[in-house]
């Protein structure tokens, strides 16, 4: 298992709110990424709320790896590390943080330079210098720009998750070759991404699948309504109304006949999104719980 963190996770906000307490919440959430064995995590806006200082010393002796491939200082250096490389499952991963393009308000001289080249760049050198096997890039950028990335990136990125506006949880989607993933919001679901590694070429998205085979069922089913209805029509208007209605269906049905036939073919290489809730059904931690009542008690607004 490869956890991964998408950024924008520490503050509930990108500028201070002047909370005494927002501090030792966000050192919190480190250490608790760190210890349930989080690899990584990009650098987002609600992530820089106290500056970069304070993520660097706060991350000091951790596993978890802060990235960002185009965050930097005045002198145009680099603050963090663009990548890291990890194996798991004998699979080898190349992992790419992103930050928002354009100025840190909460700290002078720190700038994200433009994402999708910083990022497509990074990935194409992990492919040829790393040999990774898949690259993911954790997408601390708004939406608009991840899908700029996953248009752009051509076989340089594999999945890109998005993290920003908070938009909460959906199905992936593939605009060109990458796999663009919609991460939750507000620390409220976990996403899974199980993947099957093998062959080359796209990952074939096996929830796509099934929805088209659920869709076939539903179609065939109309289609037999459509043809009765055809053969009991009494006049010609009718007969020709259900006939365009027929052909309709035809092309639909051949449609997903073919997204089934394609993720048959595609069954080395595929990915399967899905959703753990973190509702009242999901037992507490009861230390954590103690740690996080201490900073946010039961009853007060911000709990």
């Amino acid at each position: 298992m490869l956890v991964l963190d998408a950024g924008n996770a520490l503050f509930k906000s990108s500028t201070s709110g002047g909370d005494p307490k927002e501090k030792e919440r966000a050192g919190l959430l480190l250490e608790l990424m760190d210890a349930t064995g989080t690899t990584a995590m990009a650098v987002g806006a609600r992530d820089l709320t106290l500056g970069t200082d304070f993520l660097t010393r706060s991350t000091k002796g951790r596993k978890l790896k802060l990235l960002s491939a185009n965050l930097v200082d005045a002198a145009g250096k680099p603050l963090f590390s663009a990548s890291t490389v990890v194996t798991v499952g004998g699979v080898k991963f190349g992992l790419v943080g992103l930050s928002p393009e354009g100025p840190v308000t909460t700290q002078k001289g720190v700038v994200g330079r433009p994402p999708v080249p910083a990022a497509i760049a990074e990935s194409r050198r992990l492919r040829t210098k790393e040999k990774v096997d898949v690259v993911v890039v954790l997408a601390a950028v708004p939406y608009e720009a991840a899908v700029k990335l996953s248009q752009e990136s051509g076989e340089a990125v594999d999945f890109i998750l998005q993290s920003h506006e908070g938009r909460g949880q959906g199905v992936a989607q593939r605009n060109d070759f990458a796999v663009l993933v919609p991460t939750g919001e507000r620390g409220r679901q976990i996403g899974q991404l199980t993947l099957s590694v093998g062959g080359k070429g796209p990952f074939v998205d096996l929830s796509e699948t099934e929805r088209a085979q659920q869709g076939l069922k539903i179609l065939d089913s109309n289609l037999q309504q459509a043809r009765q209805s055809h053969a009991a029509a009494k006049d010609e208007k009718n007969r020709k109304m259900w006939e365009e209605t027929i052909a309709s269906f035809e092309a639909r049905r051949k449609a997903l006949a073919l997204q089934v036939e394609a993720g048959k073919q595609g069954a080395e290489r595929t990915h399967h999104l899905s959703y753990i809730q973190l509702s009242s059904s999901v037992q507490d931690d009861a230390e954590v719980k103690k740690r996080v009542e201490r900073i946010e008690p039961p009853g007060s607004a911000s709990h």
